[in-house]
């Protein structure tokens, strides 16, 4: 029966040492890390990777249920998962231990309020970015396409999946290209 650690930060420029030493400290014989959102199970290897590796007796443990996952949908699917396979969760900075009816509910409750401040994360970035936009500020992303040089290659007679392949774009956006340069045109017409 082992105690196995999992640390996760968002972003490449955030530091891991402070989960790193609070789960060493909670006796974690092995700790899995990884640089990851934590808003979707995808592509987050290291977890997968301790999530195959753990056996019925064996404790996982995390700083903070967030550190999980940030949707109610993914911490119940961890959740579920290691209950069917006998594996306790348990949280240094919080009072989650699910082999206990108190933990389990303080659990669940604890994955609404992380779900709670991602969507509120991202309500205010969209009013940000509105009111920017408002003030002519926010731009949007740079265009990635050459408008210029698909015309010209269309002109040249290429087809909309060679003119991708040369430029390393998606042919849905050779298409938008020419389609709105026609609009244009018979708009000003």
């Amino acid at each position: 029966m082992a105690i196995y650690g999992y640390a996760r930060v968002s972003t490449t420029d955030q530091n891991l040492e402070v989960q790193r030493e609070a789960l060493g400290a909670a006796g974690c014989e092995t700790i899995r890390e990884e640089k990851a959102s934590g808003t979707s199970m995808q592509g987050r290897d290291e977890l997968e990777i301790l999530l195959q590796f753990l056996r019925k007796g064996d404790t996982l443990v995390v700083t903070r249920v967030d550190r999980l996952a940030r949707s109610v949908g993914d911490l119940q699917t961890i959740a579920k998962e290691l209950e069917m396979r006998g594996v306790a969760l348990k949280a240094t900075e919080q009072p989650v231990d699910t082999s206990t009816a108190a933990g389990k509910a303080f659990f669940g409750m604890l994955g609404v309020f992380a779900e709670f401040e991602t969507n509120l994360r991202s309500e205010r970035q969209m009013e940000g970015i509105a009111k920017a936009k408002a003030n002519g500020v926010y731009k949007g992303r740079k265009p990635i396409i050459d408008n210029a040089e698909v015309h010209k290659l269309a002109a040249e007679g290429l087809g909309a999946t060679e003119i991708a392949q040369r430029l390393n774009i998606g042919r849905t956006s050779v298409y938008r290209v020419l389609k709105s340069t026609v609009a244009a045109k018979s708009e000003a017409a």
